[in-house]
């Protein structure tokens, strides 16, 4: 746990006689879910004016003048509010790639200023290195404990992949410029293989994708081309289900594995299309459950192993448009306290670290400890 004194508030759950129940919590929010959809029924046949002759007519409904309403899909989902942890000094920061490091450290991305940050659980504040022309955007640690940095130049469209010692020191390229990739974010397997997306393209131009680079870094292999955006990529615990998020597309493929960057058969499916946009990084918790980052909209979506929604996390002040840039977060391995980074909606300029606590601990990680 970071940091001592009184838990955040949490998403959880237990099992009964093999079946999922969620919190008393979770009931109470399902009857405002069922009233909330008995709203949007009466809303459908509209509402009578007043005055003689005048036509059906829309209104409101409770949360709706919200800049992001949620969908009345997942209004029923379990729901925890992060909790403000630690607001990032500076202005207009946009934050990405938050993981911990082998001490427990937090390690993220400042793309604004091209730096890549340390917050220590004492809630100190450093810089690791900071980039000259390219901006991180996505961080992993390798079992040797070497950091792997996403780096990107958006309106140049180019980007590479940067290796650097954890403490600091001189960058050195894994995936170079040349390569013609605009890496977005990472993620180790077992072996030292490194995943990661491509995030060209459009909604209606599919040219990135999810690639693997062999440990000795001697090849790189499509594993799932043609995506708009390609995002977040994370793979379960038992390494068997790669999660990527496809950004243009409000996508979330799950593919099962039959060795590294080697798909099954009949292994690629979409398990979920969100509504609004958009997905950006995702996390794994030990239990196999993914957490997808909602971009621009405050809140994150929690997945079950099968791609099924179970709960959300929603940033304070989302309704009033605050931190809508919600882009990434981290699960400490040791508990179940989750980090989580974002910033503000357009016309705001703050930018913060939230905590809340997940439905299991994080996945243990050679390179990682998360006390």
């Amino acid at each position: 746990m970071l940091s001592g004194g009184v838990k955040p508030a949490g998403i959880r759950y237990s099992v009964e006689q093999g079946a999922l129940m969620i919190s008393g919590k979770f009931w109470a929010m399902l009857a405002l879910g069922c009233m909330s959809m008995t709203g949007f029924a009466a809303a459908a046949q509209g509402h009578k004016a007043d005055g003689p002759g005048a036509p059906p007519a829309l209104e409101y409904e409770a949360g709706m003048r919200s800049p992001v309403p949620v969908p009345p899909s997942e209004r029923a989902l379990q729901t925890a509010t992060a909790e403000l942890w630690f607001q990032v000094p500076g202005k207009g920061r946009v934050l990405e790639g938050i993981i911990f490091d082998e001490n427990g450290d937090l390690l993220f991305c400042d793309v604004t200023e091209r730096r890549v940050l340390r917050l220590t659980p004492d809630r100190k504040l450093s810089t690791v290195i900071a980039l000259d022309a390219l901006a991180p955007a996505g961080l992993a640690l390798r079992q040797d404990g070497r950091l792997f940095i996403a780096a990107v130049d958006l309106a140049g469209g180019k980007g590479a992949i940067l290796s650097v010692e954890s403490e600091g020191g001189k960058p050195h390229e894994v995936v170079p410029q040349e390569a013609g990739y605009m890496p977005d974010d990472l993620f180790f397997d077992a072996q030292g293989g490194l995943y990661f997306t491509d995030f060209k393209g459009s909604a209606t131009m599919p040219e990135g994708g999810v690639y693997y680079v062999a440990p000795d870094a001697s090849f790189i292999k499509p594993v799932l081309p043609h995506l708009a955006k390609a995002n977040g990529i994370a793979l379960s615990p038992d390494g068997k289900t790669l999660w990527a998020t496809e950004y243009a597309r409000n996508a979330l493929h799950r593919l099962e594995l039959a060795g590294p960057a080697t798909m099954m058969p009949v292994g690629s499916t979409i398990a979920y299309y969100f509504v609004g946009p958009a997905p950006d990084s995702l996390e794994i918790d030990a239990d196999g459950n993914v957490y997808v980052a909602m971009h621009r909209q405050g809140r994150a979506l929690v997945f079950n192993r099968n791609g099924i929604p179970i709960g959300q996390i929603l940033m304070p002040g989302r309704d009033q448009g605050a931190y809508l840039k919600s882009t990434s977060m981290a699960i400490s391995p040791k508990t179940r306290d989750c980090y989580i980074v974002a910033g503000d909606g357009d016309g705001g300029e703050r930018s913060a670290v939230f905590r809340v606590r997940a439905f299991s601990h994080g996945v243990s990680r050679p390179a990682d400890s998360g006390e």
